[in-house]
């Protein structure tokens, strides 16, 4: 059973940083990739970041790129997501799933409260 579960969400100001953790458990990280998305309430989904872990590539939407770092620490099956120079449109829950895509069907954990405001 796949279970995936984030923290170290919070509260920021704006220009703050945040780490979230996405640690994973009941698969080997080798063979699978991580992605991070984010929504609000009334709002899509958003694709933040991915790390593939065989090749170790990474993926950054357009709205996050330079600011934002991702990362494995494979002996503690952990992807990180260094967020920097936040912003107040960066507000959101953060989820991370065991895919790249996001898609229904993968696992998914229960999602990080970020919020960025004075």
């Amino acid at each position: 059973q796949v279970k995936l579960v984030e923290s170290g969400g919070g509260l920021v100001q704006p220009g703050g940083s945040l780490r979230l953790s996405c640690a994973a458990s009941g698969f080997g990280m080798d063979y699978y990739a991580i992605g991070w998305f984010r929504q609000a309430p009334g709002k899509e989904r958003e694709g933040v970041s991915c790390i593939t872990f065989v090749t170790g590539s990474t993926y950054f939407s357009d709205s996050v790129k330079g600011r934002f770092t991702i990362s494995r620490d494979s002996a503690k099956n952990t992807v990180y997501l260094q967020m920097n120079s936040l912003k107040p449109e960066a507000t959101d829950i953060y989820y991370c799933a065991a895919s790249c895509w996001g898609l229904p069907d993968d696992a998914w954990g229960q999602g990080t409260q970020v919020t960025v405001s004075p």
